[in-house]
């Protein structure tokens, strides 16, 4: 049975979708089987990864809102060799909708126990709230994958982040984990990156990545081409971060055995 990720953080900005739609190419492109599960309602993810929002009868509202099953929903993304649930703008009206459901912050637990069995990972796409949905994704999970912007506004959201984290253990799910924390936009030029990295690792110890994802151009420019970075632009520092984060990911999660000399930490 695979790994159940989701990549959250309640603010808006600092590179969960970029690092979901570009660790799910990087591990499919060596072998994995990956399926993503966008469920944010403005559909980055699916944009993303080169499908139009607009051509879809269905999208993963239709499995946490209503009754169909999640394999029914499931699309090739054309830019990459990924598996895909796509999100609507109907998401936007889900958590008022679920308001009155029995078990809501399980809809997505219960929609994904059916199909996990199928793939090597499945990465959830959350919005950048902590609300209805964001709750369902954690819930439904094995860990956490925390992109961190490195800026200082950023480290004071992360506590809240980790709170409500603490909240869905004590609540909803005590066997979820935090997978990691992933330092994004970097920026070697400034002394800010720099400063955040440190005390992000300071803190944090071996819960934060190695792997550190550069602010890129590259980056930023292949959403709007319906591709990830590797397909766009392969030889971008962009792309090379986001190998080496696929290679670290596998070895946290499992996916692969360490080498003697690893020392890289799962955390609980």
């Amino acid at each position: 049975m695979g790994q159940t990720i989701a990549c959250a953080n309640q603010k808006g900005g600092v590179g969960k979708t970029t690092t979901v739609v570009n660790l799910a190419s990087a591990l499919a492109r060596d072998g994995d089987h990956v399926l993503v599960v966008d469920l944010d309602p403005q559909g980055n993810a699916t944009s993303g990864f080169g499908v139009d929002r607009r051509a879809l009868d269905t999208s993963v509202y239709d499995a946490v809102v209503g009754d169909i099953a999640l394999a029914d929903l499931v699309v090739t993304a054309p830019g990459a060799r990924v598996d895909l649930v796509p999100a609507s703008i109907a998401l936007a009206g889900a958590e008022v909708e679920l308001a009155g459901v029995d078990a809501r912050e399980r809809r997505l637990r219960r929609s994904l126990e059916a199909i996990t069995d199928r793939y090597d990972v499945v990465l959830l796409d959350c919005p950048p709230s902590l609300g209805l949905l964001t709750v369902n994704a954690l819930t439904a999970a094995d860990a956490v994958l925390i992109p961190l912007q490195c800026e200082y506004y950023a480290l004071e959201g992360l506590t809240q982040l980790l709170a409500t984290i603490d909240l869905v253990r004590d609540h909803l799910h005590p066997g979820l984990a935090v997978n990691g924390i992933v330092l994004t936009m970097y920026d070697g030029r400034t002394n800010l990156s720099a400063d955040v990295a440190a005390e992000a690792r300071r803190h944090l110890g071996g819960t934060v990545y190695d792997t550190v994802i550069p602010r890129s151009v590259r980056l930023s420019e292949a959403p709007s081409h319906g591709l990830p970075i590797a397909a766009y632009a392969p030889s971008s520092t962009g792309a090379a971060a986001y190998d080496a984060l696929a290679d670290e990911f596998r070895l946290r999660t499992g996916l692969v055995d360490p080498p003697l000399d690893a020392h890289i930490a799962v955390v609980a």
